[in-house]
């Protein structure tokens, strides 16, 4: 089945043919008015360059006028082989296809609202016929039924001619053009940004990238450039600064010679409150004991600092790298990550 985008808009035009795989580009006089477009020729021209091909409209009074306007068309520089003239259901329209068909253009008999027309198209050779979808069904119509009738009729009698799916108004209507087994379908870019979308698809994908995340990156490639310690000399005033200012809820404490001693949390510092007051900011971080802390490699998997967050439910762990005090990981980190599920 073909893919068209249906726009007069240059950057989602643009955007959508990043794609790769579109068929073409149809566009119309009403969306051309609504982007503020005044100089049709040289938009169409602009458009021919861009898209593989393109689907204009040709307008007339009668045959000779239709005709005549696809003619001057390709003379202002509109490929023949790549251009596509949309034209209006009638009978003079349907003459005017015959006559372009018959001389090598591609027609486009659109606005297509009953069986009896598309078989004029079809008889008249048109390259595309094209029920409107979303109009027919805004009317009460079964615009469904009506596309299955004109796919079965091309099927059954032999005709050259595709069946397109338009005025699309929602991803539905893109699986009902594939159930109904029509040629082409054209689609709004909102719509069509839409069409690979859908929530488990999503949740799967997240599940990939964070199990991929645990299994390849290291702790080394997250850690913050803050690195909070006190030594055992300063107070419990500094490691608060500390804390404050790397914006970790611990900070490592060391002695003269950098060596990790211990950790002390915020849950360390609300405990020593209730204990000591606020005589508590002059202690000294030396007063305290301190267990040996968690710690981890920065060589050291994502998934291996998760697991330790998830067996010993601490908020943060000592990093080191040869044996050396690093940094520090908190639990937020993972969140922020999305590594917590």
């Amino acid at each position: 089945m073909e893919l068209y985008l249906d726009s007069a808009d240059i950057k989602e035009i643009e955007e959508a043919f990043k794609l790769g795989f579109l068929t073409g580009l149809t566009t119309t006089p009403t969306f051309m008015h609504r982007e503020g477009i005044t100089d049709v020729d040289a938009i169409m021209l602009k458009l021919s360059k861009i898209v593989p091909v393109l689907q204009v409209e040709a307008l007339g009074d009668n045959a000779d006028e239709i005709v005549k306007e696809a003619k001057r068309l390709v003379k202002i520089g509109l490929p023949k082989d790549k251009t596509v003239f949309k034209i209006p259901v009638s009978l003079e329209g349907v003459r005017a296809c015959k006559r372009l068909t018959d001389d090598g253009f591609m027609v486009n008999i659109h606005l297509v609202y009953t069986l009896q027309q598309a078989y004029m198209a079809m008889a008249a050779g048109a390259t595309y016929v094209c029920p409107l979808v979303g109009r027919l069904q805004d009317q009460g119509h079964d615009a469904l039924g009506l596309v299955q009738q004109c796919v079965d009729a091309v099927n059954y009698y032999g005709y050259n001619s595709k069946i397109m799916f338009s005025s699309v108004r929602n991803v539905e209507h893109v699986r009902n053009a594939i159930n109904v087994g029509v040629h082409t379908v054209t689609v709004p870019w909102k719509i069509m940004k839409q069409l690979t979308e859908n929530h488990f698809t999503t949740l799967g994908t997240q599940q990939f990238e964070e199990h991929t995340k645990l299994m390849t990156k290291k702790v080394k490639e997250i850690i913050r450039k803050d690195n909070p310690m006190v030594k055992l000399s300063e107070t419990v005033l500094d490691a608060v600064v500390q804390m404050t200012e790397s914006g970790f809820g611990a900070v490592s404490v060391v002695d003269a010679k950098k060596n990790l001693v211990g950790v002390f949390t915020d849950g360390d510092l609300r405990r020593q409150l209730k204990e000591s007051g606020k005589d508590l900011l002059k202690k000294k971080m030396s007063d305290f004991e301190y267990k040996t802390p968690l710690t981890i490699d920065s060589e050291a998997l994502l998934n291996d600092a998760l697991q330790i967050f998830k067996q010993k439910s601490v908020d943060n762990i000592i990093v080191t790298e040869k044996g050396k005090l690093k940094g520090m990981v908190d639990v937020q980190d993972f969140i922020d990550l999305g590594l917590m599920g």
